[in-house]
């Protein structure tokens, strides 16, 4: 059995899209199973108004079922020996371009953080959603940017190609977001949002040579989204004041930088997990 998870001729260190989407799949299953329980188990305790209702909302719609679903995905990376490597340092390296996905995903967190009216939220509101955007954080870029990204580098995959079909994987996870509305222009919105986030948080991982920091900057992002408009994975913003209108440029920003690094993203990694030599212009580091 150890065999069969660690070694580089094991199931998983041959890598593949579709090794990538079966983990994607089970990580969804578990956390839908998770909040399904939640919503048996301690449901009477959950206050109608939405997850901002309350401090216990947070923590029961969000934080426990994505917390429990993050060990999951951290104890199966252990499981297979990708803990260190996925923490570790990026096999290829940045451009200077890539600090531009930085500044689009920082720039909206900064204004929310000055613009939100903070008295507005029930007690502990505020603190109970950013931990769980610390949860989400880590359990979305493991599942995607950690061992998604891992998969595709071991299928051998074009880091433009890893790029791309890590970030519908992401985009994918919010699917879960129809069940019971179905699919409405608002989630093909957030679709296609989110889409072009994972973009960034990929050059932001690639260009810091850590996923850590992507974990930091999707943990910020989404509490500050949740926070001023007032839902989970809300793509139409009801902003208050200036603050939080420039704000919500954020997300066209995304968008449009995001469309525009498709074309510039270049190298592969080997099987070895190094970046390949390039043949002409140093494509490994472009």
């Amino acid at each position: 059995m150890t065999d069969f998870w660690q070694t580089r001729e094991g199931f998983w260190n041959r890598g593949g899209w579709w090794k990538a989407l079966l983990v994607t799949v089970a990580y969804l299953a578990v956390f839908l199973g998770i909040s399904q329980l939640v919503g048996l188990t301690l449901g009477h305790l959950i206050d109608d108004g939405g997850p901002l209702a309350s401090a216990t909302n947070v923590l029961l719609e969000l934080v426990l079922p994505i917390g429990l679903g993050a060990l999951v995905i951290v104890l199966f990376l252990a499981a297979i020996g990708w803990l260190k490597p996925v923490f570790g340092r990026q096999p290829i390296g940045g451009r200077p371009w890539m600090w531009i996905a930085v500044a689009v995903v920082a720039y909206p967190i900064v204004l929310r953080l000055i613009g939100l009216d903070y008295g507005s939220f029930p007690a502990g509101v505020v603190l109970v959603t950013l931990l769980a955007g610390l949860v989400i954080g880590i359990a979305e870029e493991l599942v995607t940017r950690g061992a998604g990204v891992a998969l595709l580098r071991k299928g051998g995959y074009s880091e433009r190609v890893v790029a791309v079909l890590s970030s519908v994987l992401f985009a994918m996870m919010h699917l879960i977001n129809a069940i019971g509305t179905g699919i409405s222009l608002t989630i093909i919105v957030l679709l296609v949002y989110t889409f072009f986030f994972g973009i960034c948080m990929y050059l932001i991982m690639r260009v810091t040579g850590s996923i850590v920091w992507a974990i930091l900057a999707h943990a910020l992002t989404d509490p500050m989204t949740i926070l001023s408009t007032g839902g989970v994975d809300t793509a139409v913003e009801g902003a208050q004041n200036v603050w939080l209108t420039v704000a919500s440029t954020g997300n066209y920003a995304v968008i449009i930088f995001g469309l525009v690094a498709l074309f510039l993203i270049r190298g592969r990694v080997n099987e070895a997990g190094a970046a390949a030599p390039a043949t002409t212009a140093n494509p490994a580091t472009a």
